[in-house]
């Protein structure tokens, strides 16, 4: 391509011609260039993190062991593709690395729904993540169904610390509940059957405000961090603390073609460093709930406590979905109802008591 000059091009000013050259020398990069990828902007949490931690960690730990540093070039907010986009364009090679929202891809990755399935366990986004892990681990289904995107999975990522409900009106017991419609996303409107009259409609956190606002819901269900920063007390300015649970809505992985040319030692880097980017992760999502919803009340906002014996009750009104779900891997010749009762017993060792058992109760 032939970059061609006239005389107000020329006479355009110092700045100009330094930007022209740049146009015709292209900037030498240290090291491989590898573009990390995902649809949301790069405020979310999880970016930030991957900028700030993971990324410029990877990169020391390359150094240290006198390895090549990574050129990555992040690309965020929909430059490359749109939230749900990620996986395909993981899948194609238009990224090499990205975080993949995995509750849009319910086909594609049912394993990665072990968590949402089994409300009133959890909270604690630590436990979560490393559970979910530790799962991917000994059941390489989890990881199968991510090869088969042609994908590489490194970490999972828990970035909310549990799912609450925030409403335009006071609520304060399961009572309150009924007749209720809620806006959510993905199996948690499931939770909401088994309560008389409650209605979940589908949309996405970027809906729910314009949702209650207009009348479509009257509540949402949603986690403190998100309603912050969505400013929901503007419109449901009543949270239920109903502590439904932590759930693993993300997934760190690499495209698998791109991970094949990596050495050995860069591979155990990068695996290395998935891991603390999740802990990291995870801890930030438990800092950040608390900071959250004293925001939220001084936003106006109003917290109420669903007692113990209001979320027993919920949770044993529900279907069974933990079982359902499993039912549906083993069909395929998966081993859901395995995973499901190792998850469970993974929560339960780390000090946690479940509302419900969902693996052994019907």
């Amino acid at each position: 391509m032939t970059l061609k000059l006239n005389r107000r091009t020329v006479l355009a000013g110092t700045a100009s011609a330094a930007a022209l050259s740049m146009l015709a020398t292209p900037m030498l990069a240290q090291g491989r260039t590898v573009t990390v990828i995902d649809g949301y902007p790069d405020r979310s949490m999880w970016l930030q993190e991957l900028s700030n931690y993971f990324l410029p960690e990877v990169n020391r730990r390359l150094e240290a062991a006198g390895l090549e540093a990574m050129n990555f070039q992040e690309s965020y907010g929909g430059s490359i593709v749109n939230p749900r986009g990620v996986m395909e364009g993981l899948r194609l090679g238009l990224g090499d690395m990205g975080i993949v929202t995995t509750i849009f891809h319910a086909s594609e990755l049912p394993s990665q729904a072990i968590a949402a399935v089994t409300p009133f366990i959890s909270s604690d986004a630590r436990i979560v993540a490393r559970a979910i892990d530790e799962i991917a681990a000994e059941f390489p289904d989890m990881v199968a169904e991510f090869a088969a995107e042609n994908q590489v999975y490194l970490a999972t990522g828990v970035v909310l610390d549990t799912y609450q409900i925030f409403a335009n009106r006071p609520l304060n017991s399961l009572e309150d509940l009924k007749d209720l419609k809620v806006a959510g996303a993905g199996y948690n409107l499931r939770y909401l059957e088994g309560i008389e009259g409650a209605v979940g409609v589908r949309g996405g956190l970027t809906d729910f405000y314009n949702m209650v606002q207009t009348g479509v819901t009257e509540a949402a269900m949603l986690w403190p961090e998100a309603a912050n920063t969505f400013a929901i007390a503007e419109v449901a300015p009543y949270m239920l603390r109903a502590n439904l649970g932590a759930v693993n809505t993300k997934s760190l992985t690499v495209n698998a073609d791109f991970w094949a040319t990596l050495s050995p030692e860069v591979q155990a880097i990068l695996r290395e460093v998935a891991v603390e980017y999740r802990d990291r992760l995870a801890e930030v999502a438990m800092e950040t709930a608390a900071s959250s919803e004293a925001a939220y009340v001084a936003a106006g906002g109003t917290i109420a406590d669903l007692s113990d014996e209001d979320r027993a009750a919920w949770a044993a009104a529900m279907p069974n979905i933990a079982q359902e779900w499993a039912a549906g891997l083993d069909a395929a010749g998966k081993n859901g109802s395995a995973m499901l009762s190792a998850y469970i017993g993974k929560l339960i060792a780390a000090g946690e008591t479940p509302a419900r058992n969902w693996a052994t109760e019907a």
